[in-house]
């Protein structure tokens, strides 16, 4: 069996989850937040502080999580799920411009997970990784990005269980993710940023920049609520992207701003859309951006003046009702 990612203290002693349980159904996640640390790969969450807990974050799951779904279903057929595997464990980064656009892709229609979604850059950590190198190296692999040290500063945001596929009625759940969202504060601009761009075609099909004023439109069409949110009239029609052709070359795409404003149909598709988790993520970033401007030290945002250490992330965040 390979090793766990995810754990959950209990009794004192973390206890690996399994890759039927839900980790926010184990914990009562809510609103609240969950204390968490990460050492040598792994991550460890409690409901309560322990020692060699780094932060406290917001942690949630979809309305629809499949593991949800067959807790509450008498005589699913859990027995058909993985016995052998636990929940993995991925990083996303929202890399925040200084002019405080973040990038976001969308994964090609090729890939067998999540295809042609609008996530931010992301992927699994490595055994041994720490988190912010986990997250540079999948924003330089599928980007092209690598951020100058000491020219950054980064603060842990939210957690995220993730599963794919995301609805039961899509069929059983294959992976079981929990996704550590991280800020990256860029001090270049979107244009500079945008000049050293060079997206993995095998990864990333177009990106973008979006705004603080498209994000909460879009952050605010959560998927599987009761009632929508009102969304602003005054959205511009489209949302300028670039868009990745078969021969390698780049070329502008007026992205239609409704697409990135539909919700996680019942039925499967691979109908073009933002991510429920990359919402979230929206949610906390445009919180945050509220919250603390500009970022620094005292913010709760950690510098990197040098090689990234897993004591910087020492600085407990304030839990964030309503979130």
């Amino acid at each position: 069996m390979a090793a766990a990612r995810v754990l959950l203290l209990r009794s004192g002693r973390p206890e690996p989850v399994s890759f039927s349980q839900s980790v926010c159904g184990l914990l009562g996640a809510g609103p609240g937040a969950t204390h968490c640390g990460l050492k040598r790969g792994q991550l460890v969450l409690s409901d309560r502080p322990f020692p060699g807990a780094s932060a406290r974050l917001p942690l949630q799951r979809p309305p629809f999580c499949p593991f949800a779904a067959l807790d509450q279903q008498p005589g699913a057929p859990g027995a058909e799920l993985p016995t052998n595997r636990g929940v993995d464990l991925g990083v996303a980064v929202i890399l925040q411009s200084s002019d405080q656009t973040v990038l976001l892709t969308r994964r090609t229609r090729t890939l067998n997970v999540s295809p042609n979604l609008w996530v931010p850059p992301g992927g699994h950590v490595e055994l041994d990784e720490e988190l912010l190198d986990g997250g540079l190296r999948e924003l330089w692999e599928e980007s092209g990005l690598q951020l100058p040290r000491g020219q950054f500063s980064w603060v842990p945001l939210g957690l995220w269980e993730s599963a794919y596929p995301p609805r039961l009625s899509w069929g059983l759940p294959r992976y079981h993710h929990i996704i550590l969202y991280l800020l990256v504060i860029s001090q270049e601009s979107q244009q500079q940023l945008q000049a050293r761009i060079q997206p993995n075609p095998g990864e990333v099909s177009a990106f973008m920049w979006l705004g603080p004023d498209v994000a909460a439109a879009v952050a605010a069409t959560e998927d599987g609520a009761e009632t929508p949110r009102h969304l602003p009239q005054d959205l511009p029609p489209s949302v300028p992207a670039v868009e990745l052709g078969e021969d390698g070359g780049a070329r502008p795409l007026a992205l239609p701003t409704s697409t990135l404003l539909r919700t996680t149909p019942a039925a499967a598709d691979s109908q073009e859309r933002v991510s429920t988790g990359t919402k979230f993520a929206l949610r906390l970033w445009l919180q945050h951006l509220g919250s603390v401007t500009p970022l620094s030290r005292g913010s709760g945002a950690h510098s990197d003046p040098g090689p990234a250490k897993e004591e910087q992330n020492v600085d407990p965040l304030p839990a964030r009702p309503g979130i």
